[in-house]
């Protein structure tokens, strides 16, 4: 997990817990308490976005892959040590496991509701190196305590429109509560793109992409617009509402 400061510069917050490196964190949510909560789902484990274990690794069992292909030289390859966790880094620096893989599995995209009352977490699908069932493309939810205890962990969404499997991915939520969440649908020709939810998981519509969809945020000057990364393009659109946020 690193921050990137105004004058260009980083600074890592977190790159292990407990001594054990994290396997390749996804996506990160600022709270106003000044922590970092953030998913560490596996799948920088892949060839195509990362790099494998070594042999005999988890996401390299049989050692046929070579890690080192592709690196800097010096480039020192090594294995997963942890499950697909959820942390919280707490403006100290102490890092908490707020969310367990037993929870959530495979977790990937993370909000907080607007008055930072719920959590939500998208569990995408089983990663390299799985042991267990995997993520099954599900949205999940907690509620936030005043101590930053979780709690009260339901299923927001199992994400199926119309029969289609809408794999969640990243999330963000309006002002008004509402969840708006990127869509991977595979072959499913018109499914991939973004889908919003009620804060009671009811479905509200969809935005059709010719593309998977990855991520979304909202930004511009009002804060009103969506943009929409997708596989291999990044698509905006002006919406009637505004992204959550301070301000």
């Amino acid at each position: 997990m690193t921050r990137y400061e105004h004058d260009g510069t980083a600074t890592v917050l977190a790159d292990s817990y407990q001594g054990k490196k994290l396997n390749s964190p996804n996506d990160v949510a600022a709270h106003p308490d000044g922590s970092y909560w953030f998913t560490d789902p596996p799948y920088g484990g892949q060839l195509y976005e990362g790099e494998p274990d070594v042999a005999g690794g988890p996401s390299n069992a049989g050692g046929k892959l070579n890690p080192r292909i592709g690196q800097p030289a010096g480039f020192v390859p090594g294995k997963r040590e942890l499950p697909t966790n959820c942390y919280r880094i707490d403006p100290s620096g102490r890092i908490d496991l707020v969310v367990t893989e037993d929870q959530v599995p495979d977790p990937n995209g993370l909000c907080f509701s607007p008055d930072y009352k719920k959590l939500y977490i998208a569990s995408t699908g089983k990663g390299p190196g799985d042991t267990g069932p995997g993520g099954k493309g599900e949205i999940f939810v907690f509620d936030v305590g005043s101590d930053n205890k979780l709690s009260n962990l339901k299923k927001f969404s199992d994400c199926v429109i119309d029969g289609v499997k809408c794999g969640p991915d990243g999330l963000r939520c309006d002002v008004n509560g509402n969840l708006w969440a990127s869509s991977n649908a595979g072959r499913s020709v018109g499914y991939s793109g973004v889908t919003v939810w009620s804060p009671e998981g009811k479905l509200l519509g969809r935005i059709r992409l010719p593309e998977v969809c990855g991520n979304v945020c909202f930004g511009g000057p009002k804060r009103n617009r969506l943009f929409m990364a997708a596989s291999q393009s990044l698509y905006a659109v002006y919406t009637a509402t505004q992204g959550a946020g301070s301000g």
